[in-house]
């Protein structure tokens, strides 16, 4: 069968966060990407065309538990999209992975899988760069949805910028507190050092 990699049809983060919820007292997830911003932020930002689940890597295996009956695909480089067959361990080489309901249907919406080393989440761009697990993530006030906590969303959209990676720096940037502000200028002096969002964020810290 020939994938269609443009069509989507994505979750809400309702949607998600109802499928996941039989694994969220022994997996950590969290709702990710620009979704991850609009719940740091409180209110809608912009539209959006996929969604995203970041989990560690760790804890794979565990998607098929939530997904049981799903056509899952893992996206290899460059850019290809196999079945991954539940037991199999993905190389170290894939880092997303694509959920369908059926195997002619949308894409349904997209797991990142990220590296860990015991209680440290650690960034593969620069292992430097890292966090406690239990700071990885925060939860909305009302619902207690898990999404990715804003500092880090900010450091991954970072590397590869565009228009609507700086609407929601503009919209989360004022509302970081000074750990939070300082985590992220780190990390980028580690991997982007003359990214602008430096500058901002200084200037933020300063007022």
């Amino acid at each position: 069968m020939t994938v269609d990699l443009g069509t989507w049809a994505p979750l809400t983060p309702r949607d998600v966060c109802a499928l996941f919820i039989g694994v969220e007292d022994q997996v950590s997830w969290w709702i990710a990407g620009g979704y991850a911003i609009e719940l740091f932020v409180g209110r809608p930002l912009r539209e959006h065309g996929d969604i995203d689940v970041l989990m560690l890597r760790r804890d794979q295996h565990r998607i098929h538990d939530v997904l049981d009956g799903w056509d899952i695909h893992a996206a290899g480089p460059p850019g290809q999209l196999r079945r991954w067959p539940s037991g199999e361990t993905l190389p170290e080489a894939v880092h997303d992975i694509w959920c369908s309901e059926t195997p002619d249907g949308p894409w349904r919406f997209q797991v990142m899988l990220d590296e860990s080393d015991g209680t440290l989440w650690r960034s593969r761009v620069n292992s430097q760069v890292c966090l406690p697990v239990p700071l990885l993530g925060r939860r909305t006030a009302i619902r207690g949805w898990p999404y990715l906590t804003p500092e880090v969303q900010l450091f991954y959209k970072a590397r590869h910028t565009r228009a609507k990676d700086e609407m929601d720096f503009a919209a989360a940037a004022p509302l970081l507190d000074e750990r939070a502000r300082s985590w992220l200028d780190d990390a980028l002096r580690r991997t982007v050092p003359e990214h602008h969002w430096r500058t901002a964020l200084r200037t933020s810290s300063s007022d």
